[in-house]
């Protein structure tokens, strides 16, 4: 494994935060000439790293801690009430893992889920390019899992497989299943293959008080926070 205390990093320019309007964000960045092993990746994804592309990166502005790293302890995890009826809802659908790539299917998915929900976001307008960069990786421990209704695509949740858990990178999902809860249930269909694998977590990237689309986080609980360099349970 990588001596963590060797490896090099660099920090944008302030640049406008995507999730509070009217902040400047900075951004700390994994040098991309490194090569990175699983185990490496873990253990920055212990002090609150993530994956965008082929770049590992974590928030590192100097006046504001609103992104806070978040995941769940699979070990403790209980499923709501909530949570079982949307297992329950979505016991119909068929999965398979494949190594990640662009297709005509998967692409057609996720532009119209950008288009009907992040339309006032960053990611707007999609383009094949864009997802190439933000979800495309020819890392080893990256995969997408897709969720079908009689071959018809309904989902794909992109996940990195690490030695101390899964990386929940992002999912998006048909906008006109909304009975479904296709993001959430993407989420408990995670916990529990880290639970069948025997990993103690599945991460899942940063929350933030004030942003609204981050609020379904908290829904899983206990869930932890990294809060000065200690991961925190939240009950």
């Amino acid at each position: 494994m990588t001596d963590l205390a060797h490896l090099k990093f660099y920090a944008t320019q302030p640049h406008p935060c995507s999730y509070l309007p009217g902040e400047q964000a900075v951004t700390l960045f994994l040098d991309p000439h490194q090569a990175i092993d699983i185990a490496t990746y873990g253990k920055l994804s212990e002090l609150g790293f993530r994956r965008s592309g082929e770049h590992l990166y974590r928030p590192h502005c100097a006046q504001c801690g609103a992104c806070i790293p978040a995941r769940i302890p699979v070990a403790v995890f209980t499923p709501s009430s909530q949570q079982k009826r949307i297992l329950k809802r979505n016991r119909d659908l068929q999965m398979r893992t494949t190594r990640p790539a662009i297709s005509d299917e998967i692409y057609q998915l996720y532009a119209r889920y950008i288009t009907a929900r992040h339309s006032d976001g960053d990611m707007y307008p999609p383009s094949r390019e864009q997802f190439r960069s933000f979800l495309v990786s020819e890392d080893a421990f990256c995969e997408f899992n897709e969720f079908r209704l009689d071959g018809r695509l309904l989902a794909v949740a992109v996940t990195d497989r690490m030695h101390n858990g899964l990386s929940a990178v992002y999912t998006f999902f048909d906008p006109d299943e909304a009975r479904r809860s296709l993001g959430r249930y993407a989420i408990l269909w995670q916990v529990e293959q880290a639970r069948q694998a025997n990993l103690p977590a599945v991460y899942l990237g940063y929350w933030i008080r004030n942003c609204q689309k981050m609020n379904y986080k908290t829904e899983y609980r206990p869930l932890e926070m990294l809060v000065n360099q200690r991961w925190i349970p939240v009950t």
